[in-house]
């Protein structure tokens, strides 16, 4: 009882935050709920079978695989729970979604052809996660003549399961709700300071956007309870930032409806728009979860009688309402003509929020279902020895005679299942690809644990290359909070298959590196596709698509992906770099030049930008592939030489052995399977069998951008311009300005050096920086705190070898310890240099902030409001994006330097460069 117990006190005191009952997951508890449902006096009884039908969560749980015994003995007769007759069992298990409930279903179809069996039979119909051990069973007794196995097989061939869902309704009524102007970042549906609760939904929920709008909504469906509310981002994109899984879970939470009545707080459809659309990440998580996503286009650039771009003092495209979303209009979306109105006035064309396959999703409730259903259609066809029936919408496919491929459309034609045999695909295709990497990180990877135990899968698909799972997120705090969610996290993933930044077993030391740097170096082919759950899953090998928790769990348990090939941007670079000048500002520079040379247009945004930076290493080359999460795009492709390539990969390999000398592989030895395959790739370049990844020279792009570094003079900062009085504008990535625009006398609070965006030489000029500060004066003095992160323990080993540690250790007043981690976050700084642990550390604003109001210098990758630095009354927080040596004399004189300032503190150092090459082949 003691459980129990323990159950219903936290029940008690999660009534004081307004939550009902924390669904259940554990066996333990669920046997104890069990016994008090067969004890038919039991004072508690009643309650137990409220838990137990409502409340306990499905897949392979634990409290799954106790529930679906106990229903098999209700069915079997062999227990007797007047609540819960045989053919209510029945309904229960058909709610389970897989694995254990499936086992059961199976057990009762196979053992005769009674009235039981074909009960079983008509709910395994309606199933479709089923994996190997499952359609073995089928397999077998059809083969041994068995009517109930071959029913099933001929429905699944059919894919009856699908067939015989409800069809979507033809008119679907929304009222909208502004839930912001300007872009909408993830981080306000789900704050990534509040990532501790998002396995927990309902407590989860409770941090969307603020108090005032969950007001407001709930108020909104009680004036309209026939609409879906619609969540609008005005004059922006929804979803930008962050691919977390939470942000649409939260959406749907509020706004969507029930999966089912008997899964508690998972719910599916949710509807949202945006005047520059849906962010591609988030798009997914729409997808996922069976939603519409909708471009309004509800505001255009304004033009003259000529045609010609009206424009403001500022020289920026003034902006004209085509139709209003203002909060509380009532539109409908009609799914047949694929239009949106209000009332009889149809407003725009929605054809690509609904297009064939985006209506199979909502039909679906998601479009996992989908995916699993065409793999069982297809495996009952070829059982049957028939062939499946067109169920599903046909695959889009695009080929153009005598068009050349980009390097994107080569790795997808590449990595392309079912694909025939000599067929070539171009953009806008769909396909389903295998996927080599996988990576999930330590804020998300609960969610994907349960994603996975929804799906019903219990180990990784044996056709990923590798999979890490990281603990960089709750690395500068080890409280309570990650205490209680990481081991268990670390555990599971562990026992799935993937190799874990902690040790379950506490046998190697933990690795809190930060998750794109590992997954940079486990890549060793630059063919390779690899999903990440974060939106910074953006190698400089191969192609990389920042995921949410359900993609990555996908990817994990089937080694599959499914998408459009996106359409590509050429980005190229002519002229030299200046000497004082940081590869950091040549990033910086590509998004302001991009949007100069297109008027204001993010021809960037949704698409692969292919850049040609090929004579930098991984390392370096990811400063850049990263920040083009900030630039919107889908994905990124480095374009890179063979020489330069080889030693990449030689780098790689010898950070993997690494990992394997700490004892990090595992029993199936996929470190070194990667090792193996990282030398196969450096001979066949060697030997000229397959040089590097180079697009055809008669390849298509959606666009062309050249960087001219000539005209790159100063530093570039990244500027969240948090006083525009078009609130649109602010906190956009898109706002980059020169060092001489603050005039060398803004203040700054705090610097940081630190996030996935650096790498070991920006260390190595911290170090330089400081020994020429105290050449120049006699001393290191620091006018605002400098806070350090080296992104991986082997950046710290290199430096420590390279003798550039011991001068960060002896300008630092304070210096992390494995031995002694820190249980609480700082909230107060000292004007110190802080030397902490390797890990993401303030910029994901989980654990470290800095105080409410500060302005932040940082080489991180996120401005958003509230993420670095929050508000205060009468101060807005403000978190300015620069490069290493610009964060590094920020914090020297307290306040952003001036041009002069600025080149006699780099005078001698070696900066990041970048040569450009010829693109001509």
């Amino acid at each position: 009882m003691s459980i129990y117990n323990d159950y219903i006190q936290e029940i008690e005191d999660r009534k004081t935050q307004g939550l009902h009952p924390k669904p259940i997951d554990g066996a333990e508890l669920t046997s104890e709920i069990i016994s008090q449902i067969k004890s038919v006096n039991n004072f508690n009884r009643e309650e137990a079978v409220n838990f137990f039908i409502f409340n306990t969560l499905p897949g392979t749980t634990a409290a799954a695989v106790v529930k679906a015994q106990f229903l098999k003995e209700i069915i079997l007769g062999e227990a007797v729970v007047a609540e819960i007759t045989p053919d209510f069992a029945f309904e229960l298990l058909s709610h389970m979604k897989g694995g254990p409930s499936i086992k059961v279903l199976l057990d009762i179809a196979l053992a005769d052809n009674g009235d039981r069996a074909k009960k079983a039979a008509e709910v395994l119909k309606t199933q479709v996660f089923l994996y190997d051990a499952d359609t073995d069973r089928l397999k077998e007794a059809y083969h041994n003549g068995n009517e109930i196995a071959t029913q099933i097989l001929e429905s699944y061939a059919n894919a009856e399961f699908f067939t015989k869902l409800p069809e979507v309704a033809e008119e679907i009524k929304v009222v909208t709700y502004i839930a912001g102007i300007g872009d909408i970042s993830t981080d306000l549906l789900s704050p990534g300071n509040q990532a501790h609760s998002r396995s927990d939904r309902e407590l989860h929920g409770k941090c969307m956007i603020t108090p005032q709008a969950q007001a407001e909504i709930k108020a909104l469906q009680a004036q309209h309870p026939d609409k879906s509310v619609m969540l609008v981002a005005e004059k922006g994109t929804m979803g930008v930032g962050s691919s977390r899984m939470s942000g649409v879970n939260n959406v749907a939470l509020w706004t969507g409806k029930r999966s089912s009545p008997y899964i508690p707080f998972v719910n599916i459809a949710p509807i949202v728009g945006g005047t520059n659309g849906i962010s591609p990440i988030f798009l997914t998580t729409v997808d996922v979860t069976g939603g519409i996503g909708i471009d309004l286009q509800n505001w255009v650039k304004k033009t003259d009688e000529n045609g010609n771009v009206i424009r403001n003092e500022n020289d920026e495209p003034v902006l004209e309402e085509v139709f209003s979303v203002a909060t509380g209009t009532v539109l409908t979306i009609n799914t047949r003509t694929k239009k949106l109105y209000n009332g009889d006035q149809e407003l725009i064309n929605i054809s690509k929020a609904l297009t064939p396959q985006k209506m199979e999703f909502i039909k679906a409730g998601g479009s996992y279902a989908i995916v699993f259903g065409k793999k069982i259609q297809t495996f009952a066809a070829k059982i049957l020895n028939i062939e499946a029936p067109t169920v599903f919408a046909p695959a889009k496919e695009v080929y153009i005679e005598g068009q050349g491929l980009t390097a994107a459309e080569k790795i997808f034609n590449r990595n392309a299942v079912g694909l025939t045999q000599g067929k070539i695909l171009h953009a806008g295709s769909d396909v389903r690809v295998e996927v080599n990497i996988v990576g999930s990180q330590d804020t998300t990877g609960l969610m994907t644990a349960q994603e996975l135990e929804a799906m019903a899968a219990t180990v990784i698909s044996p056709i990923v290359d590798g999979a890490y799972q990281s603990g960089c997120h709750t690395a500068s705090v080890w409280d309570k909070k990650a205490q209680a969610n990481i081991p268990k996290l670390m555990k599971f993933m562990n026992e799935f298959g993937v190799i874990t930044a902690r040790d379950p077993k506490g046998e190697y030391h933990a690795m809190t590196d930060v998750i794109h740097k590992v997954l940079n170096d486990i890549t060793i082919d630059e063919w390779a596709i690899i999903i990440g759950g974060d939106s910074h899953t953006r190698m400089s090998k191969g192609v990389a698509f920042g995921a949410d928790s359900g993609t990555v769990a996908l990817a994990l348990a089937t080694g599959e992906a499914a998408m459009p090939i996106p359409e590509s941007v050429k980005v190229t670079f002519r002229g030299e770099m200046k000497p004082h000048m940081d590869f950091r500002d040549v990033v910086h520079a590509t998004q302001l030049q991009m949007l100069q040379q297109f008027d204001g247009e993010n021809v960037f945004q949704g698409r692969i930008i292919e850049v040609h930076i090929g004579t930098l290493l991984a390392d370096q080359a990811f400063t850049f592939t990263d920040w083009t999460a900030e630039m919107k795009a889908k994905a990124s492709i480095c374009i890179s030489q063979d020489d330069t390539l080889i030693e990449s990969l030689e780098i790689a390999k010898s950070r993997i052995q690494i990992m394997i000398d700490k004892g990090m592989d595992n029993h199936n030895q996929v470190l070194q399977g990667l090792i193996n395959k990282a030398n196969k790739r450096i001979e066949e370049i060697k030997t000229g069998i397959k040089p590097a990844l180079m697009p055809d020279t008669n390849a298509k792009y959606y666009a062309e951008v050249v960087i001219d570094l000539d005209i790159i003079n100063e530093p570039m900062i990244a500027d969240p311009d948090v006083n525009n009085v078009d609130v649109s504008k602010r906190y956009t990535h898109d706002t980059i300005r020169d060092l001489t625009f603050y005039g060398g006398d803004k203040k700054v609070d705090l610097s940081f050096v630190g996030s996935c965006m650096v790498h070991k030489d920006d260390l190595k000029i911290v170090s330089q920086m400081l020994k020429n500060i105290e050449n120049q004066t006699g001393k290191v003095e620091f006018k605002a705190p400098l806070v350090v992160a080296a992104p991986t323990y082997n950046i710290i080993d290199e430096l420590k070898a390279e003798g550039d540690w011991e001068y960060l250790q002896k300008y630092s007043g304070f210096e992390f310890s494995d031995a002694l981690p820190k249980s609480t976050a700082r909230t107060e700084y000292e004007n110190i240099m802080y030397l902490e642990r390797p890990g993401c550390n303030l910029c994901m604003g989980n654990q470290e902030k800095a105080a409410k109001g500060d302005t932040v210098m940082a080489t991180s990758t996120r401005l958003f409001q509230g993420r670095v630095v929050e508000d205060r009354d009468g101060k807005k927080g403000e978190s300015l994006l620069a490069s290493t040596p610009v964060v590094v004399l920020s914090a020297i004189l307290g306040r952003i330097p001036n041009i002069e300032e600025y080149k006699m503190a780099v005078d001698g150092i070696n900066l990041t460069k970048f040569t450009p090459i010829s693109t001509k082949q």
